[in-house]
């Protein structure tokens, strides 16, 4: 078998100098090496992802984005913007308003939820939001128990049954009672969306009355009341605010409020529940508007907008106008905040199941 010859030292061998270049040359790179890598030592260490990141006493450093889930004109609009121009003057930041929306608010709610915990994407949520559409949508792409920090609450809304009386002609709530009952499935009520507190206050009502309607959903407030307007639908269930205008203009009836006690601006409208009617003891479906920050959210950052929002909501002329539009002001910290959120969700999970709703 062929052996390769093994190289032995003699003890005159010299290294070829081209060894002796290689072995120098790379001694010289690693001089340089060291040599920068001393330098390098001496200067300031880079920033870390947490030195990076503003520190809550900075917050907030630039504008603040409100996520939107609800087109505009619609009642949810409506309060954001009125909110929008001095809580920005209290924050010393401007308020942007970025509306996504579809799903009842889940698209905006998605997007707050992977968002950065930072303070400056904040969701401009509501009972249904953040309270409902857990019970009603058998799959999210989020958790609305853990995704979100509860910020602060704004407003109490009340609904109020509103309708078209070319459609249904009647002027109490036990006439609209009635005549739905002798025609089941003959009437069909508007919502501003599927899980929406328009539809769920709708639907509760209709689950404790035993009341056979179609709903019928729309992409908004605007278009739900369009089509009451145009006798396509018989009514709704909407905000007092986004029905006053056409109230006030002789075009609709006001047959109901949905809190448990009657709304200033309407005082001449009954409660439903001091109608007397089977079903209707204590109902209460009133809805609130607040804030939610993502998860991971610092505790401070929640503290310092929780703050500002309590300082606009008790200026007189911001109270006076929330309350003329037929809403009450609403204030509770993050942790009072919190509670009521989760006792708001349990409710509805109840009436969910009562009334047999169910979106995929």
């Amino acid at each position: 078998m062929h052996q390769t010859p093994t190289m032995t030292p003699h003890a005159n061998h010299k290294f070829h100098p081209k060894s002796a270049h290689v072995i120098n040359r790379r001694t010289g790179l690693e001089k340089l090496l060291l040599a920068l890598a001393a330098s390098l030592a001496t200067l300031s260490p880079l920033p870390t992802a947490a030195q990076s990141t503003p520190q809550p006493t900075d917050w907030p450093a630039h504008p603040i984005t409100f996520i939107m889930g609800f087109p505009a004109g619609s009642g949810v609009d409506i309060v954001a913007r009125a909110l929008q121009e001095p809580l920005g003057k209290v924050l010393g930041q401007p308020i942007i308003i970025d509306y996504k929306v579809g799903a009842a608010g889940n698209i905006a709610s998605d997007f707050v939820a992977r968002a950065k915990a930072d303070g400056y994407t904040i969701a401009f949520g509501t009972a249904a939001t953040h309270g409902s559409n857990a019970a009603l949508y058998k799959s999210l792409p989020f958790d609305v128990e853990t995704s979100f920090v509860p910020v602060t609450p704004i407003l109490d809304v009340s609904n109020v049954l509103t309708i078209n009386p070319d459609v249904i002609n009647v002027k109490t709530l036990k006439d609209f009672v009635d005549l739905v009952k002798a025609n089941p499935g003959k009437y069909d009520y508007a919502s501003t969306g599927n899980g929406a507190g328009t539809h769920m206050a709708f639907a509760e009502f209709n689950s404790r009355l035993g009341l056979e309607m179609t709903h019928v959903p729309y992409k908004g407030g605007p278009e739900a009341i369009a089509s009451m307007l145009k006798g396509e639908t018989c009514c709704i269930m909407n905000q007092v605010q986004t029905v006053l205008p056409h109230y006030q203009a002789g075009k609709v009836r006001l047959l109901g409020v949905t809190t448990l006690r009657r709304v200033a601006v309407v005082q001449e409208v009954p409660t439903i529940a001091e109608s007397g009617l089977g079903g209707t003891a204590g109902f209460d479906s009133s809805i609130w508007f607040a804030l939610f920050a993502p998860k991971g959210t610092h505790p401070q950052i929640v503290a310092k907008l929780n703050a500002a929002v309590r300082t606009v909501l008790e200026m007189p002329d911001v109270r006076s106008r929330f309350e003329s539009m037929g809403n009450s002001i609403r204030i509770e910290s993050p942790s009072e905040f919190a509670s009521t959120v989760k006792l708001n969700r349990a409710k509805w999970v109840e009436v969910v199941r009562a009334a047999k709703i169910a979106i995929q």
